[in-house]
């Protein structure tokens, strides 16, 4: 059997005490949790400094240590770009949207309440399923990936991760609340902006030639700008990722926790560098090692090039930093979450209501951990799930959005826009060994299709869950003009 890189009882041992001195925070804090609203977005006075780095941890999960290394390896630099751009770009939009929301919402808790005023109940609770759906694949992913790695550097055991995991994260935000979760963030923000960037010298300090040249003598097709995939899965990564991070209800708890609108716009300027900047590295080690190793795990691609048996400070660097990295993910899901039941609850289930919703809240939050548990503890892959949330998401990130300037989209025409658009996305969304859909392969034979929508068939997928809502809403604009 191949040696752990760190003991198991190294490993548990750092997790536990992590744990505890986030679960102590948690109970300390939560004496200052008078009502929901405290619960859900704070005392709306975060400052700049607390507000970027909550807004970057909480969207850097344990995810970055295998998706962008992992996709660089066969979608190249546009890939890596593509992966940076629509990690980060949600700030931007939130940039835009976030200070108008405010506006008409002083003292919102949710972007699913502006989309009922907006839109009514029937777009709203589906808004809720895409929005739920999507927090949760999200959570098991994270707890996926953390499970995996120990399982990888230490050979524990995926459940016994998985629980740990899970009941840390439990213990102390759903005592601690929005605040706690934030508090928690300038921690693991820390420790993640450290020790990524040791990463970056002991990586570059270990090759012979500069980074650009072994990347360029041994796999120079991966920044070839004639390389389709640089283009196709970079547009992928984008759309897919960018767009469903606008739903994130995490993300517009911030947004309404900050002090003031230039507080606001200045966090999220900075999230926006800070974030395409670490997501572009992490990326940018799946190129360097694949030029070293052609054969080398893509999910793996950036331990083969950081983790050393022989240096155990090494690995319990990237031990801390993957659980900082997932701890502030999954407290902030889990508090997303929470916060949506408990302002949302009646939409989704008339019973999810009245004065005891926080403990309501709590109750389906440990229903759904068990679920969550289940999931990562068995190891599945989620990546197929994951991109599904990601579809659905597109189908409605258009009409929501364009919806806030755009008063002519009513209920009618935005249920369309969204039902198409999801229909048309289905069609094309490739089956799980991503050979063929629905449309392309089984309703048709794929010879009837160009090559090009045979071998991108996420990408089509994706790009027309977008396209037909925009040609739905434009053709209907044209009508109402013409009458």
């Amino acid at each position: 059997m191949e040696k752990a890189y760190i003991s198991i009882q190294t490993s548990l041992t750092t997790i536990i005490i992590i744990g505890i001195f986030f679960i102590g925070l948690g109970y300390l804090y939560s004496r200052k949790i008078t009502n929901n609203r405290s619960y859900i977005v704070g005392n709306r006075n975060e400052n700049i400094f607390s507000l970027t780095a909550s807004l970057t941890a909480s969207a850097l999960g344990a995810w970055i240590l295998f998706g962008p290394a992992s996709a660089a390896t066969w979608g190249g630099i546009g890939a890596v770009i593509g992966y940076a751009l629509g990690a980060a770009s949600p700030m931007l939009f939130l940039y835009n949207f976030g200070p108008k929301i405010r506006k008409e919402f002083p003292r919102g808790l949710t972007l699913t309440e502006f989309i009922k005023k907006r839109f009514g109940d029937k777009i709203l609770k589906i808004s809720l399923f895409l929005i739920l759906f999507y927090l949760t694949i999200f959570l098991i992913a994270e707890v996926t990936a953390i499970a995996f790695l120990l399982n990888y550097i230490s050979k524990i055991p995926l459940w016994i991760t998985s629980g740990i995991t899970l009941i840390i994260c439990l213990l102390y935000i759903l005592k601690g609340g929005f605040k706690l979760s934030i508090i928690t963030d300038k921690y693991q923000f820390s420790f993640i902006l450290l020790i990524l960037l040791v990463s970056v010298f002991i990586i570059l300090g270990k090759l012979d030639l500069s980074s650009y040249e072994i990347i360029k003598k041994n796999s120079s097709n991966l920044i070839d700008i004639k390389y389709l995939p640089n283009y196709t899965a970079g547009l992928t990564f984008f759309i897919a990722v960018a767009a469903t991070n606008l739903f994130h209800q995490g993300n517009w708890q911030r947004v309404f926790s900050a002090k003031n609108e230039t507080i606001l716009k200045s966090s999220l300027i900075i999230a926006f560098i800070i974030i395409f900047l670490i997501v572009f590295w992490m990326g940018y080690t799946g190129l360097i090692s694949y030029s070293l190793n052609s054969k080398v795990i893509p999910d793996l691609a950036f331990f083969e090039l950081i983790l050393d048996k022989k240096h155990f400070f090494i690995t319990l660097g990237v031990l801390i930093l993957a659980l900082s990295l997932t701890l502030s993910t999954i407290d902030t899901l889990i508090n997303a979450i929470s916060s949506l039941i408990i302002i949302n609850g009646n939409e989704i289930h008339k019973k999810i209501s009245g004065k005891k919703i926080k403990e309501k809240a709590n109750l389906i939050i440990l229903v759904l951990s068990v679920i969550v548990f289940i999931f990562a503890s068995k190891g599945y892959s989620i990546l197929y799930l994951f991109l599904l949330a990601d579809l659905l998401c597109c189908a409605a990130v258009v009409t929501i959005f364009y919806g806030f300037f755009n008063k002519k989209i009513n209920y009618k025409l935005a249920y369309l826009s969204i039902i198409f658009g999801l229909i048309s996305g289905l069609l094309f969304f490739p089956s799980t060994d991503f050979q063929s859909s629905i449309l392309v392969g089984n309703l048709f034979s794929k010879e009837m299709f160009n090559t090009i929508i045979q071998t991108n068939l996420l990408f089509i997928s994706f790009l027309v869950s977008i396209i037909v809502p925009v040609t739905i809403i434009i053709i209907y604009s044209l009508r109402s003009s013409l009458r």
